[in-house]
């Protein structure tokens, strides 16, 4: 059925006589939003440590509002609110996945805030020195950040295509995808972290009052009966007898629950040390503070993720996947579609919710691609070029200058991948970007807070072997090829049977790890103790007073 849908003409949501004042409406908020950005940026100070964290200045509340606001990306928005509408149970998981996520970052956060380290070259080299840890984790970052890139700028090409009315068209999602990529591309490489902070702070609340509105039109739909809103999403899914059961997406139908495990462990521990939550977690003033952040984020996602579910089955509901698919875009476009569904065609209520949701896809992208493209710019100015000009004469200057080339850089090499992958499925990407992390991320920082005897070729041998897992084992899974939704469909060498290479990868870079580290000479208790001083204090050996003897240091 599914194959049937999709070959159908596409369906455009929008009526004509709203589709002016939308557009409209849409132009002038993005215009807005260039000013504001612009007067954020002219606040930002070129000292390097205060753009990259705020001078770790940021309150609790603030940067709580503002890690609540990195969960809401395009991927959370649609593809998450896409996949409940359309395959129920999988997609549910997901969604409470993202809030899991939280949880294993603030058992994180006051370790890598104390730490005083906020990019991973920085964390990578608390246990292991010299430039190889450094250019491993450069190398990481943008493994994880350029698939994430072409995931959000794909996204926003056809989103906004979908709103002009022409989201069949192949050339109009291409052209809409490079303008507002480049739209993007200027806002990150003018943003600071402060104020890029104040931007995901006022798109928490925006996005929970939309979701929140759309879906009460909804249920009103239904006389405010939940159960007949999700009886009607069963009647009008792809397959009624499996839409609240698991295995109804494409491809967990190989080895089923080892699979859906793979892909939580991968997801869960992959999102959670992303390098962009990583850079925000160490704007915080202290480790404490860290922990409160993130407490206060947790609060804020939990009624977000409720708010994407019952979008994603009021979406179901309402539209019905017959309709979703035949948009074009697989379900991507979920909650524009609820709300061009929700009130009368035309109407001018109908016309403020359709822009208002556009309107917060695009904060979502804007925000996203901000934060992401900045963190793997400062893991660049920081980690390449600021040590690799240590015997030089360096400014200031120089450091924001390459800071700044680079975000353009990264963010134009995302734009033009995603431009010319416009026509494929994007699936494998985020599969790819969440197992570099867990598999390559998580490992080294476990090992370096928590083992006396992690050293410097066993952090090598999990960063590159977990790597070269990753880029093998998603290259052989059915993401790529064996089925309609691959990048490939009509080839079949998926010879990895699960969806993300994590189920593998991530014990094996732990075993790397371990393996590496047993098997050198180096002595890693002096570095282990520092360090553990560190993360338990967030001061350095040395560093305390005595009370005693005033201007003797405590050794």
């Amino acid at each position: 059925m599914i194959e049937y849908i999709l070959s159908s003409g596409a369906l455009d949501p929008i009526d004509s006589s709203a589709r002016r004042p939308v557009i409209i409406a849409f132009l002038i908020f993005i215009g807005a939003s260039v000013l504001w950005l612009f007067t954020l940026a002219t606040d930002e100070d070129d000292n390097p440590e205060r753009l990259y964290i705020a001078n770790r200045s940021l309150s609790p509340v603030f940067n709580g509002f503002a890690i609540a606001g990195e969960q809401i990306s395009v991927v959370t928005l649609l593809a998450f609110c896409g996949g409940i509408a359309l395959f129920g149970y999988d997609g549910f998981h997901l969604a409470i996945d993202s809030l899991v996520t939280l949880g294993v970052l603030m058992l994180l956060a006051q370790k890598i805030r104390n730490s005083g380290r906020y990019t991973l070259g920085d964390l990578f080299s608390l246990r292991a020195s010299g430039a190889s840890p450094r250019i491993a984790a450069v190398i990481v970052t943008l493994a994880v950040t350029i698939p994430i890139l072409m995931i959000q700028l794909r996204a926003a090409g056809t989103g906004t295509a979908l709103l002009i009315g022409m989201s069949s068209s192949s050339g109009a999602q291409v052209l809409c995808t490079v303008l507002m990529g480049c739209l993007v591309a200027c806002f990150a490489a003018v943003a600071g972290l402060r104020g890029n902070s104040f931007m995901h702070v006022a798109k928490v609340p925006v996005t929970l009052a939309t979701l929140a509105v759309a879906t009460a039109l909804a249920l009103r739909k239904f006389d405010w009966d939940p159960g007949s809103l999700l009886s009607a999403a069963v009647e009008k899914s792809t397959a009624q007898s499996e839409y609240l059961r698991p295995g109804l997406w494409p491809n967990s139908a190989k080895f089923g629950s080892l699979n859906a495990f793979g892909n939580h462990i991968t997801l869960v521990l992959g999102t959670a040390v992303m390098p962009h939550l990583i850079l925000r977690i160490s704007a915080s003033q202290t480790g404490r503070t860290a922990r409160r952040s993130m407490n206060i984020a947790i609060g804020l996602a939990a009624p977000f993720v409720m708010l994407l579910i019952a979008t994603g089955f009021a979406t179901a509901a309402v539209v019905g996947a017959r309709d979703m698919l035949a948009s074009g875009d697989a379900g991507q476009s979920a909650p524009v579609l609820l709300s061009a569904y929700v009130l009368p065609a035309g109407s001018t209520a109908q016309i403020a919710l359709i822009t208002l949701m556009a309107c917060v896809v695009f904060f979502a992208v804007l925000t996203t691609v901000t934060s992401v493209t900045f963190a793997a710019a400062v893991s660049f100015a920081h980690d390449i070029f600021q040590r690799g000009n240590r015997g030089h004469a360096r400014t200031d200057s120089a450091e924001v200058l390459a800071l700044r080339v680079g975000a353009i850089v990264i963010c134009g090499i995302g734009l033009v991948l995603a431009a010319a992958m416009h026509s494929f499925p994007t699936e494998f990407l985020g599969a790819f970007s969440a197992s570099v992390a867990a598999s390559c991320i998580f490992p080294v920082l476990i090992y370096s807070f928590f083992w006396s005897g992690f050293k410097r070729r066993g952090l090598l041998w999990a960063v590159y072997g977990g790597l070269f897992l990753c880029v093998i084992l998603t290259v052989l899974s059915p993401t790529v090829s064996g089925n309609s939704f691959a990048l490939w469909p009509g080839e079949s060498f998926d010879w990895y049977p699960f969806q993300t290479p994590g189920l593998v990868a991530v014990p094996a870079a732990f075993f790397l790890g371990w393996l590496g580290s047993a098997t050198s000479a180096e002595s890693s208790i002096d570095e282990f103790r520092n360090a553990e001083y560190r993360i338990l204090t967030g001061e350095d050996v040395g560093s305390q007073v005595s009370p005693l003897y005033p201007g003797r240091k405590i050794m």
